[in-house]
């Protein structure tokens, strides 16, 4: 692990404020050591989509960041030599909700995963918000038949998060981290990340919750179960 990376922040995004400035998006931006530090939005899970793009930007804004610059990827707006750069230039990369799956297939197809990597390692300061956090974690799961429970596989993500998360799946009891968490190897934790709450992966694996809760479930032999429930 470079010695530059920094911490890699995962947030439910349900409960971020909408006015104001958000203690959660303050304390992420300060983690850059920069003045109203430049950020770099990845909106290829929400096909970019600027009412998403827009607001994001205003909230990011209000709590201390300067410019918040969208990376083009999707549709006729894509400009990979732009989307280059403004991530190179950013103190923050942003990583919008959406599907999880979409954006991945978008970064792979743009060919950004390992841009994004390099990165990571040279210390930009990276923060998702609902599917952008299960982007920026190892892997998440997809069914190849939804009316098949035994059709779920897992697919890849960025890894940067080196764990498995999902976000605001408390109100269906985490069927789909469960189901993620399921087909690990024996062993594995899932992290459940309520709404209104963040999980931090320091460079070293330490984990921090900040702002609720987080749920975690393990996979036994053969079952998931419920694990600890992490506090801020």
């Amino acid at each position: 692990m470079s010695i530059s990376a920094k911490p890699v922040f995962l947030l439910a995004g349900h409960g971020i404020r909408r006015s104001g400035s958000d203690p959660m998006l303050a304390r992420i931006l300060a983690e850059t050591g920069v003045h109203q530090p430049r950020a770099a939005y990845l909106g290829s899970a929400s096909g970019d989509n600027q009412p998403f793009y827009l607001m994001m930007a205003t909230m990011l804004r209000a709590s201390g960041c300067g410019p918040v610059t969208l990376a083009p990827t999707v549709g006729k707006r894509a400009n990979l030599e732009k989307a280059r750069a403004v991530l190179s230039e950013a103190d923050l990369i942003f990583v919008s909700g959406g599907d999880v799956e979409e954006g991945m297939r978008v970064l792979q197809e743009r060919g950004l995963i390992g841009a994004l990597h390099e990165l990571y390692q040279a210390g930009k300061v990276f923060c998702g918000a609902s599917a952008g956090s299960i982007m920026l974690a190892r892997e998440w799961v997809r069914w190849e038949d939804p009316n098949a429970d035994d059709s779920a596989e897992l697919f890849p993500c960025l890894d940067i998060a080196r764990l498995l998360c999902d976000t605001h799946g408390e109100g269906d009891g985490w069927e789909e981290l469960q189901a993620a968490v399921m087909l690990s190897a024996e062993g594995t934790l899932g992290y459940g990340i309520r709404s209104g709450a963040g999980l931090a992966q320091h460079p070293d694996g330490r984990l921090e919750v900040f702002g609720g809760m987080v749920d975690t479930y393990i996979k036994g032999q053969d079952t998931v179960v419920p694990g600890k429930v992490l506090l801020s």
